[in-house]
């Protein structure tokens, strides 16, 4: 080693033990903030609640009503961010790979359940989150013309049973919710009916009218308008129980399909390393926004059910609808993607 070297050496250790330093003031910095963050401060600051949705969809519109009362709660902004595209792989990989302080939510749901047995690979996987509570709960109503001749599920399955293969049924997109409901209502009922998915619920209900499919299934949220002034006809809703916002419309349940219960729904999930002190917090705080009775008739209104749960009984929920799912996607056919 030159004598220039030996003269250089204090200097490099020097920046060595410099940078040492800084990081350990960062790993300290963290440790505390991770661990302040745990306790009952939470939250200090905004947080993002990222929706796999479109500005203005009933997914957006209902976590929008629910965001602006969680912020009045907590006394901190509670931010929708918008991030549609690749089904819900763009909003749930930017969480999975969020920092698990609580601060960056995912709005999934039965959705996120469906793409992880449909798609063989995608960037994230269901065990990347914790699940905090359900937030809002969207039946699926079956409907008809106007002008139909059906004026119930028993009229409609007749007509099919006569005629196997003469009837269409359309939905929106293979392998959404609204598809995979039509493909169990066809095995319950034990007809013979046509699933015709199309690209949006604008196509699906112009082909109703069209005559193109005789009977549709999409949620109510997209139907409420024109089931109200009588442009289509609900026969039934596939929720276990009946919509408060169409309590004349009965269950398939109620309508011959023994136990049915079919809903499209959200929750708040959170990276998996959350600290479970914020996962009970923030589901408690869930629980008490969805609970306002100005929240429940603004959801309504919205063709949605608010409803709080606990995050054993969100993860139970998650669990079962993945497996419900995968069967009626394997019964019916539905290649994976």
């Amino acid at each position: 080693m030159t004598c220039d070297a030996r003269r250089r050496r204090p200097t490099w250790l020097r920046v060595a033990t410099v940078a040492a330093c800084c990081i350990a003031f960062v790993l300290t910095v963290g440790v505390r903030g991770a661990h302040a963050a745990s306790g009952d401060d939470y939250p200090s600051r905004a947080v993002n609640i990222v929706v796999p949705y479109a500005p203005g969809g009933a997914g957006d519109l209902t976590t929008r009503v629910f965001a602006q009362k969680l912020t009045q709660l907590v006394g901190q902004p509670v931010i929708v961010l918008n991030r549609p595209g690749a089904g819900f792989a763009n909003s749930a990989t930017m969480v999975a790979h969020a920092r698990p302080d609580g601060y960056t939510i995912f709005l999934g749901g039965n959705g996120a359940a469906i793409s992880s047995v449909l798609f063989r690979s995608l960037p994230y996987r269901m065990s990347d989150f914790t699940q905090v509570s359900t937030v809002a709960f969207f039946s699926l109503a079956l409907v008809v013309d106007g002008h139909a001749p059906y004026r119930n599920v028993a009229d409609l399955i007749a007509d099919a049973k006569a005629h196997p293969g003469k009837l269409n049924i359309g939905t929106v997109s293979t392998g959404s919710t609204q598809n995979l409901v039509a493909e169990l209502f066809r095995s319950k009922a034990g007809v013979d009916l046509q699933v015709v998915p199309f690209e949006s619920s604008g196509e699906v209900m112009a082909a109703l009218r069209g005559n193109s499919v005789q009977v549709v299934l999409e949620v109510i949220p997209s139907v409420l308008g024109q089931i109200s002034s009588g442009a289509v006809r609900a026969l039934a809703v596939t929720s276990a129980s009946r919509f408060a916002g169409l309590p004349q419309v009965p269950t398939l349940a109620e309508s011959g399909l023994a136990g049915f219960d079919a809903t499209s729904w959200s929750g708040l999930s959170v990276p998996a390393k959350t600290d479970a002190a914020i996962v009970n917090r923030l589901a408690a705080q869930t629980a008490t926004a969805l609970a306002d009775p100005d929240v429940k008739r603004k959801m309504q209104m919205l063709g949605a059910d608010a409803r709080a749960s606990t995050p054993a009984q969100m993860s139970r929920l998650v669990d079962a609808d993945t497996a419900k799912w995968q069967r009626v996607i394997e019964q019916a056919g539905i290649p994976r993607r």
